[in-house]
């Protein structure tokens, strides 16, 4: 099969073509479905990480979209930097079941650090600072949010764990401190956050 319309579509969008992402594979990431997975061509990528079918990383405009090593990309991921910057740093798991992030607004940042996990459908927009640890679970849009950093899910003191969103809806201007979760149903408020051990007992030696 000859590529090169491919290829040509490709790069008149701003993507990468088949050849640059067998590129990024020999860089040390993997990609299982070049043909379904669209990465914008001045984004930066580290290596070790996983890309599974039908992923989109777009940063356009001359914004910043910046991503580390040994990040997990599951299907239906799709990071948009067309409007501000998006950071993301290592060992992040992006899915299963779809996760979206959209600095499409002026003035807006996502900021992600390392060892989380956004899973469930969660879509992240504004000026959030999702820091290392942190977890969003479900079908979650979160508006210029803080989730501040600790351990990540497998930090065996849920109270030493970073900020948590669980449940489903919308949470906006809100900051979840180390150790806390909001487990919303529709809108997320501030008075709904609790001790992560609540949910995680610890048992007593």
């Amino acid at each position: 099969m000859d590529i090169t319309i491919f290829n040509r579509m490709r790069k008149d969008s701003g993507f990468l073509t088949l050849d640059e992402l067998g590129g990024l594979c020999e860089a040390g990431n993997i990609i299982y479905d070049p043909f379904s997975t669209l990465i914008y061509k001045d984004i930066k990528i580290g290596k070790g990480n996983i890309f599974f079918p039908n992923v989109i990383l777009a940063g356009k405009n001359g914004n910043t979209l910046e991503i580390g090593d040994s990040n997990t990309f599951y299907s239906n991921t799709s990071i948009d930097a067309s409007a501000g910057p998006v950071f993301i740093g290592s060992e992040n798991q992006f899915g299963e079941g779809g996760f979206t992030v959209k600095a499409n607004r002026t003035g807006a940042v996502v900021k992600i650090g390392n060892h989380g996990r956004y899973l469930g459908g969660a879509s992240v927009f504004g000026v959030s600072d999702l820091q290392s640890g942190s977890q969003i679970l479900g079908q979650i849009t979160v508006d210029s949010c803080t989730l501040e950093s600790g351990g990540g899910w497998h930090e065996p003191s849920p109270d030493e764990r970073a900020g948590l969103l669980k449940g489903f809806g919308t949470a906006r201007n809100l900051n979840i401190p180390r150790g806390r979760v909001i487990n919303g149903a529709g809108r997320f408020e501030e008075s709904g956050i609790e001790l992560q051990s609540v949910y995680h007992p610890v048992k007593k030696a």
